[in-house]
């Protein structure tokens, strides 16, 4: 109960910490939150209108992957925070 309790908490404040990708210099900038939900796509005017299609979705696949792989890093880091204060004086009892 407690855990799932920790874990709504933690959905939560994951909702509120904002993650980015970009390329090509900021060139096309993906931003989402911590949960994965894409928020924004900004696309520098200049590039858009020189871009090929081609060229345009490689990009912003790329963007949308370091963004998701930031929101991963955070997602972790919150969940080993979480089950460390879950496990308490627990954690020392293993070590030597």
């Amino acid at each position: 109960m407690e855990a799932q309790q920790k874990a709504g908490e933690v959905k939560k404040r994951l909702d509120d910490i904002t993650v980015s990708g970009s390329v090509e210099g900021g060139r096309i900038t993906v931003t989402a939150n911590a949960n994965k939900l894409i928020k924004t796509i900004n696309f520098d005017p200049e590039f858009l209108r020189e871009a090929d299609q081609e060229e345009l979705e490689e990009l912003l696949v790329t963007a949308i992957n370091k963004a998701m792989e930031q929101a991963d890093n955070v997602s972790q880091s919150e969940m080993a925070a979480i089950t460390q204060s879950m496990l308490g004086g627990f954690g020392n009892m293993f070590s030597k």
